[in-house]
């Protein structure tokens, strides 16, 4: 079986070793226009020896952020301002790639060292949420959004082919759809937050429609020799959940149409989190469900942090990628403290010439 780091293909992309750094939003952007914040926080994780570093969750329309610090993608001058992160990631062997999103009732939110609540309406910066029904997702996010009309979720499948569209054009190689954490696509699968009673609402079929079609216009847009992905809430681990079983089968279904990979995480479409089995690596057993059940390749986070328990869940063959956040804030440079604990040959070389000669091996 292969480690932690050993190479993965995908299509025609091939990552130098298992490690991914996940997308993390940084609310660092000027009306959805990236600043010299993003070039330093993403090349710093490319400089550290990530095989795949994400660009966060960044937004296909000016009402998809989440709050008006988060990064667009919604125009081509804002999509034109990636270049230069692609270039410098790609000049340190590391895969560009970006994840597209719209927020959809969890949007118009404060950063969250400003509140992480939602903006009161008379808010000058504000704006009004939208959702697949009338419902607020509550808590700190009161606001109640707008039911989207049929025009307007056909308008939202076309800013996510669009935005794939300036993404490859900006030369990322590897694209994720954001299909998780409440926000708009999974609020669709979501039986919490979709009340709608028309073709978009209801039962499994409808509920994954919003999901099925918009993969499919950025599946058409998105090169067929490129991966395209999409991190999955599968479940909210509540009775009023779309199911584990229910999100195995979007999966199959998605793979027969072009998706080549997986990332397994939490719904977060409630504020009720008391079923999610939280603890080291809680998602693995799920991962490797989605492995042999979908039969597509997996990426897997949550609570992984230590060198030993990632190469072992790469071993087990439990998933195919690990996916790491709060462990790369923490310390950038944690692929290379990773080979040097896991007496990888050469593990200095994990970093680039510039750190890596001054080490003493």
């Amino acid at each position: 079986m292969p480690n932690l780091f050993d190479p993965f293909t995908l299509k025609d992309v091939t990552l130098k070793n298992r490690i991914v750094v996940a997308p993390m939003c940084q609310y660092s952007a000027e009306d959805g226009r990236i600043t010299d914040w993003h070039l330093v926080h993403l090349g710093s994780h490319a400089i550290g020896g990530a095989g795949l570093v994400i660009a966060e969750a960044t937004a296909v329309a000016p009402e998809g952020r989440i709050t008006p610090g988060c990064t667009g993608i919604w125009s081509d001058d804002r999509g034109a301002q990636w270049e230069r992160v692609v270039r410098f990631l790609k000049s340190h062997n590391c895969v560009p790639g970006i994840q597209i999103a719209h927020a959809g009732r969890k949007a118009a939110a404060n950063r969250p060292w400003e509140g992480d609540d939602q903006m009161k309406p008379e808010d000058p910066r504000a704006w009004e949420p939208i959702g697949p029904s009338a419902e607020a997702f509550g808590g700190n996010l009161p606001r109640v959004p707008h039911a989207m009309t049929k025009d307007e979720i056909v308008q939202v499948r076309n800013d996510f082919a669009a935005s794939a569209k300036r993404a490859r054009a900006a030369g990322f190689e590897w694209l994720e759809l954001h299909f998780a954490h409440g926000y708009l696509a999974q609020s669709f699968f979501s039986p919490i937050a979709n009340k709608r009673t028309d073709e978009y609402g209801g039962g499994f079929e409808n509920r994954i429609r919003f999901i099925v079609e918009t993969f499919a216009a950025v599946r058409e847009v998105w090169p067929a020799n490129l991966p395209l992905t999409a991190k999955l809430g599968i479940s909210d681990f509540i009775p009023e959940s779309q199911t584990v079983e229910e999100s195995i089968e979007l999966i199959r279904r998605l793979k027969a149409m072009g998706l080549d990979l997986v990332d397994v995480s939490i719904g977060f479409n409630s504020p009720n989190l008391s079923g999610v089995p939280w603890g080291p690596g809680f998602m693995v057993p799920f991962a490797e469900r989605f492995k042999k059940e979908a039969g597509i390749a997996v990426g897997v986070g949550w609570f992984i942090a230590e060198p030993k328990q990632a190469d072992d869940i790469i071993r087990a063959g439990k998933a195919d990628l690990i996916l790491l956040a709060h462990a790369m804030l923490d310390d950038p440079q944690w692929p290379y403290h990773a080979a040097k604990a896991l007496e990888v040959k050469d593990y200095k070389w994990t970093l680039p010439a510039p750190y890596a000669h001054w080490i003493r091996a």
